[in-house]
């Protein structure tokens, strides 16, 4: 049941030992989710770092009446509103199953448990945390910096398989376009090759 997370775990701190690992085993607990339920709503405090065991989710905001997909995640990522997660304030984001989802939890004070008892935990607590921080900057540089084909263009590059997956107004609204836009974008970029 836990076979996934735990290479997660090895492969980003090789030198998990055994002992380390029942110790983190022994604070997960499995939630299982519905299509459209949430796994974290705006307004509620985050309570759970989740690995998405099966499924996948969406992560957006809800700006005057619209939702704006700030990100997806997949079978093998980390989830989390992770702001609301660190300092136990309401969430600003959901974080919605876009399929039935089954996702691996880890608690705020278990966590913190393990920080404390566990340095390779720290390791890895420090490796997520650049993990979000590089995936945040990477999103925001193309926003700011890529035009909407560059930012199609690595969309493809990096998870083609969400344009099966994902319906074509939440793609739009992931790098930054309307529904109509991204079709423009789909048909220049298919006309040119």
């Amino acid at each position: 049941m836990f076979d996934a997370i735990k290479t997660y775990y090895t492969r980003l701190v090789p030198q998990l030992s055994q002992p380390e690992w029942e110790a983190l085993e022994k604070c997960l607990s499995i939630r299982q989710f519905r299509k459209g339920d949430f796994l974290v709503k705006a307004g509620q405090v985050c309570k759970y770092v989740s690995f998405i065991n099966s499924g996948l989710a969406r992560l957006y905001y809800s700006i005057d009446g619209k939702d704006v997909s700030t990100g997806f995640a997949q079978q093998g990522d980390y989830t989390s509103e992770y702001e609301s997660f660190l300092t136990r304030k309401p969430a600003a984001q959901n974080i919605e199953a876009l399929t039935e989802v089954e996702a691996i939890d880890l608690g705020y004070d278990d966590m913190q448990r393990l920080y404390k008892t566990y340095p390779a935990y720290q390791e890895f607590g420090r490796k997520i945390s650049e993990f979000l921080f590089i995936m945040l900057n990477q999103r925001n540089t193309a926003l700011l910096a890529l035009t909407p084909e560059e930012r199609y263009t690595n969309m493809i590059e990096t998870n083609a398989n969400l344009l099966q997956l994902v319906p074509q107004y939440m793609l739009a609204s992931y790098i930054g376009v309307t529904p109509e836009h991204l079709s423009r974008v789909r048909r220049k970029l298919s006309a040119g090759s």
